[in-house]
């Protein structure tokens, strides 16, 4: 059987209509921004995630930023947490939900975004920094970013292999109305997260992950800066090599 028949054979329960593939990536690339430093307390919690509704209470006893560094745990079923070192880059995604919403999420629920590779990452994210730059009137401004890096070994609805027309109206550039509706079900039906070509670097390849389980834990990588120039973000410092790289 050719490898987009084996896709096409396995199914999303309850959603028959929806291809699946396994996704199994050593470099997933996820981008965040720097300044907010990494919460510490998925790495402390006991490894029993059915009893952390309690600690985090008692914690918020001698610490009340905890609510806020937490987020809002109850989001993340217990059977789909994670905890440990990294536990909270993968955790925060979920528990501290984007207003804003976000391509497969109307902001009622969180989404681990990350891409194959780090070009990816960089121009998928440098998009939305520099769109959410112009609606705040923002002139030309720095933004120190980091890069997580993990790996991805699940199985994920697979955009790609949907039919032209509809594929094309989930990847739609800036209407993220289709995407919304397509993914929300999925979530509802269990399904672990979506597997979707890049719109912003051709040839790329993205995940947005609904469980935290779905993705591993990644360690930091590289240090990165943005540079918006009033309208877009033009080009990147790489730190480690200490050049600036257009965009």
């Amino acid at each position: 059987m050719s490898a987009p028949l084996a896709r096409r054979s396995r199914r999303v329960a309850g959603l028959a209509d929806v291809p699946t593939r396994r996704v199994a990536w050593t470099h997933a690339t996820r981008i965040v921004a720097a300044r907010h430093p990494p919460i510490d307390l998925f790495e402390r919690v006991s490894r029993d995630p059915a009893v952390w509704e309690a600690l985090i209470a008692a914690e918020q006893l001698v610490n009340p930023r905890v609510r806020d560094e937490v987020g809002e745990i109850h989001l993340v079923p217990p059977e789909d947490r994670v905890s440990g070192p990294g536990a909270s880059w993968v955790m925060a995604s979920f528990t501290h939900r984007n207003p804003r919403g976000s391509r497969f999420s109307d902001g009622s629920y969180g989404v681990y975004y990350a891409a194959r590779d780090l070009e990816t990452a960089i121009r998928e994210t440098a998009h939305h920094f520099a769109r959410l730059a112009r609606d705040s009137n923002d002139g030309p401004r720095y933004e120190d970013v980091r890069a997580l890096v993990g790996t991805i070994a699940s199985r994920f609805v697979d955009v790609a292999s949907l039919p032209p027309a509809r594929r094309a109206k989930i990847l739609d550039p800036d209407d993220y109305a289709a995407s919304r509706v397509f993914a929300a079900p999925l979530r509802d039906a269990g399904a672990g997260g979506i597997v979707y070509p890049s719109v912003r670097h051709a040839g790329g390849q993205c995940v947005a992950a609904f469980r935290p389980k779905a993705v591993g834990i990644p360690v930091p990588g590289p240090a990165l800066k943005y540079h918006f120039d009033g309208t877009r973000v033009a080009r990147w410092f790489d730190y480690a090599r200490e050049t600036w790289v257009p965009l």
